[in-house]
């Protein structure tokens, strides 16, 4: 304690505590000093404080993968992994396994990526520290600002792009916000509603995309021959269901309930595919083909 100066005696039995009930440290009451002291082990060695151990590829994979999310958002966590980053490499370099050229290396392409603005790290902490959010939020399709108090339940990156799905109490249900829509955010000393596992994924994960509801509808699409190599391995929804045909043709069956981003993956295949089912979806698909031909004289 008198070494520490700061150190009160409280702070000191509960460092004690600590040690012993949570590191395992061999610490004994000794009576003859009138304090504690580290016991010896039987075999002479000595109590050393766990570490954090990895062998040489756990250590190229944990470089990549702080390159990886540099990528995906650069200065996101840089300076907070930063330091890591840096051992790492100490470490490699010690094994002579450096990895100097890793950056080179590993390349993460992001398409049509919007930057996540200055509130991730709040909607973040908020989301997993299990606290309510108050925002303020641009909606892009009605073009509106909203305030809403919001339970994050999860935090998702799609598409290049990270969203927040949470429980509106301004609508009074589920809802998934844009991240870098968000315009202001502030973290609440109230503890986040809790929204079952299963209650989720029902109502996120049934769903075609990133538009949310429960699935009530079936797509039915056909790709040639040609394309159905690609997208017989291609996973479009986690409870898609594809076969090949007779004629070479793939057909793949999708749930979904809003059709916009399905409608988007169809067009980028062209001539390649054909809406089958249900007649709804074959009708928009048809709609946004016209106008498309239109613009260059069809």
């Amino acid at each position: 304690m008198a070494r520490l100066e700061k150190c009160s005696e409280p702070t000191f039995y509960r460092l004690i505590r600590l040690m012993k009930d949570h590191l395992n440290a061999p610490i004994e009451w000794h009576p003859e000093l009138g304090g504690y002291h580290y016991r010896r082990d039987t075999d002479g060695g000595t109590y050393e404080l766990p570490g954090l151990w990895f062998n040489a590829k756990e250590l190229q994979a944990l470089l990549v993968f702080d390159r990886l999310l540099e990528s995906l958002e650069p200065g996101l966590l840089g300076e907070h992994l930063a330091p890591l980053a840096h051992r790492v490499t100490e470490l490699l370099a010690h094994r002579r396994l450096a990895l100097s050229e890793a950056a080179q290396r590993v390349r993460v392409i992001g398409i049509a990526s919007r930057p996540t603005g200055e509130w991730f790290q709040v909607l973040a902490s908020a989301t997993l520290q299990r606290r309510k959010l108050h925002i303020v939020y641009h909606g892009r399709e009605r073009d509106k600002v909203t305030e809403r108090v919001v339970s994050p339940q999860r935090l998702v990156h799609y598409r290049d792009n990270w969203h927040v799905d949470g429980y509106c109490e301004l609508r009074k249900g589920l809802r998934t916000f844009s991240v870098d829509r968000v315009r202001g955010a502030r973290e609440l000393e109230e503890t986040a509603d809790a929204i079952p596992e299963r209650e989720l994924d029902e109502y996120f994960a049934t769903s075609y995309g990133i538009f949310s509801g429960k699935a009530n509808k079936t797509a039915v699409l056909r790709f040639s021959r040609e394309r159905a190599r690609w997208v017989a391995d291609e996973r479009w929804h986690p409870q898609q269901a594809g076969q090949f045909l007779t004629d070479g043709r793939y057909e793949l069956r999708i749930p979904y309930r809003d059709d916009r981003e399905l409608i988007m993956d169809i067009l980028r295949h062209g001539a390649e595919v054909e809406a089958v089912e249900p007649a709804s979806l074959r009708k928009a698909v048809a709609e946004q083909l016209k106008p498309a031909l239109a613009q260059y004289g069809g």
